[in-house]
């Protein structure tokens, strides 16, 4: 038994150590301006990932292609990044104005740019954590690359294998037929050491109307640049643009983003009203509001949360556009986000709510002043939660006097990685740890696990740890977490930088409430500890509805009866 303790400790430590490996060197390699994915920096790169092996990648460190994670890594980096032999991380430098169409990946919110043939360009306007998030990924492909590369090369790196020759023939090829696409899949499932059926679900997965052999394409691509690589001597190269590396940590977009939502609360004269800020989705907190009002007619059930479940299928946009409709005339703000932080807002003016309108009584006999303002934000990515926060809450500079906002409460709802239970279960926190480091940062919570008892979801109470990445995500590290005196329930990407720009303000810069309320809820999107139910696994589906308008519903009260 205790031979086993030691044995987990140490390898937590070994992973601990890589991820700080992994950390230096891209903050070295950002500073340096370039580097080789070939070279010495690249190979230190892929060593402390393959040392590492985070559960999302699966089968990386092994001999066959990771194919689930080759999808999740393709959803958030630009599309035809594979073809590219030059990738370029650059600030927002004017792209837009260009004749280039901006190419977004399907589950990251970043503006990327095809320059020509070979070159990538890929906007960072949300800070480190968007950086860190773009190498991992990429360090995952070159190493999914060098194992083609080094299945396909034969007789000192001179010739390649007859899979390989009959993959490229298909790929040149300009008419193909099904029954030559099956062959060609058989040989890339011997190139990729996984069988033919598995080789068939991701090339499926991947397939568009458009585009019906994307993933023998995206094989062929990660293949030739290796193999180039070898016999050519013709480097893959990703540099950092002079500009971005000159305007990160600067706050340029987070600043640019709250002096449009300062400016926005002035002109509508809420500054002084009392204001909630609710960092969720851009549909949960206007649905909750209006939705079971709006939509009696059609759900009749106000108990039901099939109006919630209904209103996020794709196929009901017709209902969504009735909720907004009455929304927008009835005191919400739309402020579509032009800053390049990329984080949409709402406000909503409770003044203006109108009779019988309103899911939510407000207290009795409230004035007009003293009605909430109710502030939603876009979701912040990493670090980028600190930089919009921080900006957010500091006085608004007038011509005389510097205006302070009259923020009441500040309230997070986010996903994250739970390490007890299932995905839609609950997370309540008392407190935040960043990862690799002795950083804490403990609060009162308003929000507690009885305000959510008798829904059927397991409520778990304790610290959140706060990561670098959820792509660095190590089972003998969460384990250490979760086993130790920690107590930790789950990881995610943005607490310890929200809780540190609230403290900053209300404590050190005193620009806002010394005892502003907080809240913090997060529900279950994986289970990094659980073989199977790891982020690669796939999406929540309509898991996350119930948690999702459980934890608005509760947030919501606590500010109308506040």
């Amino acid at each position: 038994m205790m031979a086993t303790e030691v044995k987990q400790t140490t390898r937590a430590q070994e992973s601990t150590n890589a991820i700080e490996r992994l950390y230096i060197t891209m903050r070295h390699l950002l500073n340096r301006g370039f580097y080789k994915p070939s070279g010495v920096s690249g190979n230190a790169l892929r060593t402390a990932l393959l040392l590492l092996r985070p559960e999302i990648y699966g089968s990386v460190a092994e001999e066959k292609a990771e194919l689930d994670g080759l999808i999740y890594v393709l959803e958030r980096l630009p599309e035809g990044i594979e073809e590219c032999r030059f990738i370029n991380l650059t600030s927002d430098e004017g792209f837009s104005k260009s004749h280039l169409k901006a190419i977004v990946p399907p589950k990251r919110r970043r503006n990327c740019y095809r320059i020509d043939d070979e070159q990538m360009n890929i906007e960072i306007t949300r800070g480190r954590s968007d950086i860190y998030d773009i190498l991992t990924h990429l360090t995952f492909l070159f190493i999914e690359s060098g194992k083609i590369c080094e299945r396909v090369l034969v007789e000192d790196g001179t010739a390649t294998i007859r899979d390989w020759d009959k993959l490229v023939n298909f790929v040149q090829n300009e008419e193909k037929s099904e029954a030559e696409r099956e062959v060609a899949l058989i040989h890339v499932a011997n190139i990729l050491g996984r069988t033919f059926e598995e080789v068939v679900e991701i090339k499926n997965k991947l397939s568009t109307s458009t585009q019906p052999d994307r993933f023998l394409n995206i094989i062929f691509w990660l293949g030739k640049l290796a193999i180039e690589e070898e016999t050519t001597g013709n480097k893959r190269t990703i540099t950092f643009s002079p500009l971005l590396r000159e305007r990160l940590g600067h706050h340029i977009h987070g600043e640019r983003w709250a002096a449009l939502i300062k400016q926005t609360l002035s002109n509508h004269k809420l500054l002084d009203r009392p204001i909630h800020i609710i960092s969720a989705n851009m549909h949960s907190v206007m649905n909750s509001l209006f939705a079971k009002k709006v939509l009696a007619k059609e759900f009749p059930d106000t108990k039901s949360l099939d109006i919630y479940e209904a209103l996020s299928s794709s196929k009901n946009k017709g209902l969504r556009k009735k909720v907004m409709e009455v929304g927008e005339k009835n005191g919400m703000i739309f402020i579509d986000d032009e800053s390049g932080a990329n984080i949409d807002v709402q406000i909503f003016d409770s003044a203006k709510f109108g009779k019988n309108t309103c899911c939510y009584d407000f207290q009795s006999d409230i004035s007009d002043d003293e009605k909430p303002v109710i502030f939603v934000m876009d979701y912040a990515f990493g670090e980028q939660a600190y930089e919009t926060i921080d900006e957010l809450l500091k006085p608004m500079e007038g011509e005389v006097q510097k205006k302070f906002l009259n923020v009441d409460s500040i309230s997070v709802m986010g996903k994250a990685g739970i390490l007890e239970g299932g995905k839609g279960d609950l997370m309540i926190p008392s407190a935040h740890i960043f990862e690799g480091t002795a950083d804490n940062y403990p609060f009162k919570n308003e929000l507690c696990a009885s305000d959510f008892e008798g829904h059927g979801l397991e409520v778990l109470e304790g610290t959140m740890v706060t990561v670098l990445g959820t792509s660095l995500q190590n089972k003998d590290i969460l384990r250490f977490f979760h086993e130790s005196t920690w107590n930790v329930i789950g990881l995610e990407m943005e607490g310890v930088h929200y809780q540190k720009a609230i403290q900053s303000a209300s404590k050190i810069r005193k620009s806002i409430n010394r005892d502003v309320k907080v809240r913090y809820a997060y529900y279950a999107s994986d289970n990094p500890l659980e073989t199977g139910s790891t982020l690669a696994s796939g999406g929540l589906g309509t898991t996350g509805v119930k948690p999702t308008y459980l934890i608005t519903d509760r947030i919501l009260k606590q500010i109308f009866n506040s």
